[in-house]
């Protein structure tokens, strides 16, 4: 059975497009059907993120009723699916997100998970990803406004009948940290489902257009991200994909010739 998860933020650049990516990849990885969709339809950033540049049918065509889901879902890493949203303006306005509940059904025997990378804040456009979830898991970073913003969703999303399973400390780092864990946990009131720290190789990926967890994936951010995604698909945290384990030559290699993009 599908289970799916939305991941949201109460503002933006917390990098929920970035742990949404990462996380499907990750999963992917241990050898679930993932699919990702990016919700996100105003500021659509997922298909970007993923080096996907053509795109003919989006989320935008499914929810105008111009397309069915399976013309808009694109290969990513590992089998990775990926649904995008378009860049055009006009393609949002005729969009309707009240079509993303029959969207989800025609979903329900093509994979084993579903991540919505919904809209930052708490407009009309985020409320319904909340909603259809099975979870929703906050993406906030070690900081008062994105905590607080966090609450916000939370609380909408309480309010809406959906339900929060937890957050994921993202962009972690030792000097920037404003409050522990344990705090955050307390003022949100779910469980943190582990801790992403702030990594040069996050960024590096970026700018290659390509998840961390498949350019790094030794680095400490792909750590964290394969753990979360080993709690989700019910894998033995520690437990590595054959994909990403490396032997010692690999390793070296890794170190040897790592350039900057």
């Amino acid at each position: 059975m599908i289970r799916a998860y939305t991941i949201a933020s109460g503002k933006g650049g917390t990098g929920k497009t970035t742990v949404t990516a990462n996380l499907g990849t990750a999963l992917a990885q241990y050898g679930r059907e993932t699919c990702i969709i990016d919700t996100d339809m105003g500021m659509a950033n997922l298909g970007l993120v993923l080096g996907l540049t053509e795109t003919p049918v989006t989320l935008h065509e499914v929810l105008a009723g111009k397309a069915p889901i399976q013309d808009a879902m694109y290969e990513g890493p590992y089998g990775l699916k990926v649904v995008p949203s378009g860049l055009s303006l006009q393609g949002f306005q005729n969009a309707d997100p009240e079509r993303l509940k029959d969207v989800m059904c025609d979903l329900t025997d093509r994979c084993d998970f579903l991540l919505l990378d919904a809209p930052a804040g708490i407009g009309a456009d985020a409320v319904i990803p909340l909603t259809v979830a099975d979870e929703v898991l906050l993406v906030v970073n070690p900081e008062i406004s994105s905590l607080v913003d966090a609450l916000k969703i939370k609380i909408l999303t309480e309010m809406i009948g959906g339900t929060v399973g937890g957050a994921i400390l993202n962009r972690v780092t030792p000097e920037s940290i404003d409050m522990s864990r344990r705090k955050i946990e307390k003022a949100l009131d779910v469980p943190i489902f582990d801790t992403i720290p702030e990594d040069a190789d996050v960024r590096r990926a970026a700018a290659a257009r390509t998840p961390v967890v498949v350019r790094s994936p030794g680095s400490e951010s792909s750590k964290a991200f394969r753990r979360i995604a080993a709690r989700i698909a019910g894998v033995p945290v520690g437990d590595e994909p054959e994909e990403v384990q490396e032997g010692f030559i690999e390793r070296l290699a890794r170190a040897l010739f790592r350039r900057e993009p």
